[in-house]
């Protein structure tokens, strides 16, 4: 099983991932989006309403997946639980993101009303997949 380590470079490029969760009927919901890394944890950062965090805040597990936007048979894939839930920091959140995948300062989609969220989730189980050299 890898660590966060191990897979530390991939979660700091400005790849996406794909979240999945489960709906309250048990079927699986996927969600591409982007994400950060704050030490070992990972930040999923969103609006309030949509459907992926309702069914995160249900269950409290999630699983990701990131591929490498350079090489795509480089991906890890995560399983994970939510460990904290933040509104006051996550305007500032978004706006990192930003940074991270637009190169802009400041999150250019902001809608009036719209409250936003950060889970950060630890990782419990690690998949690394590393294409061979050559």
């Amino acid at each position: 099983m890898a660590t966060i380590d191990d897979i530390r470079a991939l979660l700091n490029a400005p790849n996406f991932a794909h979240v999945a969760t489960l709906r309250a009927d048990g079927t699986i919901l996927s969600t591409p989006v982007w994400f950060g890394l704050e030490g070992d944890e990972i930040l999923l950062n969103t609006a309030e309403g949509r459907a992926w965090p309702t069914n995160l805040r249900r269950n409290g597990t999630i699983s990701m997946s990131i591929i490498n936007g350079e090489n795509p048979y480089e991906y890890a894939s995560i399983t994970g639980r939510v460990v904290s839930e933040d509104h006051e920091h996550a305007n500032a959140d978004i706006d990192l993101l930003a940074k991270q995948y637009m190169g802009l300062d400041e999150y250019p989609f902001h809608q009036p009303g719209d409250v936003r969220v950060t889970f950060r989730i630890a990782a419990d189980r690690i998949f690394h997949m590393v294409p061979p050299a050559g």
